[in-house]
């Protein structure tokens, strides 16, 4: 364990309301290739920019294309929580972590265990339909090929993940900065925090200590008190499980 972690230990120990708030490289752990790095998806070659893809236009008007890439490279069903989100989670139980803010779709944070996460950008385990409002879970996209449609009225289901040109769910912002707002250590990990609104609310947070662990460069590392390059998964395990 170097230094680093140890000093993250020791925040951990003395921290009486932490929030976590993560990106892509949270899961990247976990088999879930992220957007930004230099083999993530906005760097591989599609008929499509992928940024393209994943917008509120491009469904609309591509929704057949929009669902290929989107069953291709944005559902990965065999992926499991790594040593990253069980430690979060046992840092919720342990009555530290008051919740989890993330910006992924991957649901692997509730799996660990974890029961309050805020989900910024929705999640690939809701569906509804566009027409009825039902609602399915993850079988309705991966059971089906192309337009998956409703069982009800034959409208067209769509995932609960936001889009491009979407805006972000008023109730899980409104619950992220009242959380931020409480917490006294604010740990952000796995996010170069270049996804705007999402990378905004970290400005709510008020608190003492900001711990910040990531690979790359971010626009928040002069303000972090901590700043570890390592691996999250493994910085966690040995600040967290160990």
């Amino acid at each position: 364990m170097n230094s680093d972690t140890v000093l993250l230990k020791e925040i951990i120990e003395r921290a009486k309301n932490i929030v976590f708030f993560g990106g892509a490289g949270v899961s990247t752990e976990s088999g879930i290739p992220d957007f930004r790095s230099s083999d993530g998806l906005y760097n591989q070659k599609y008929k499509y920019p992928p940024e393209q893809i994943v917008s509120h236009t491009f469904f609309k008007y591509n929704t057949e294309e929009f669902y290929r890439f989107y069953r291709d490279k944005m559902i990965y069903c065999e992926a499991k929580p790594n040593k990253a989100h069980i430690a979060l989670a046992e840092l919720e139980k342990s009555g530290k972590l008051s919740c989890v803010i993330t910006q992924n779709i991957d649901g692997l944070h509730q799996m660990a265990g974890s029961k309050n996460v805020f989900e910024l950008h929705g999640s690939i385990h809701r569906n509804y339909c566009l027409k009825c409002g039902k609602k399915y879970g993850l079988d309705k996209i991966i059971g089906t090929e192309g337009i998956p449609t409703c069982d009800l009225c034959g409208g067209i289901v769509r995932p609960d993940v936001v889009l491009y040109e979407e805006g972000l769910d008023p109730e899980i912002l409104n619950g992220s900065i009242k959380n931020l707002r409480k917490a006294d250590v604010l740990i952000i990990g796995g996010t170069s925090l270049g996804v705007y609104p999402a990378a905004g609310l970290i400005h709510e947070f008020t608190g003492d200590k900001i711990v910040l662990i990531n690979k790359s460069v971010t626009p928040a590392d002069k303000t972090a008190d901590l700043v570890i390059r390592e691996p999250i998964a493994q910085v966690l395990k040995e600040a967290v499980l160990m």
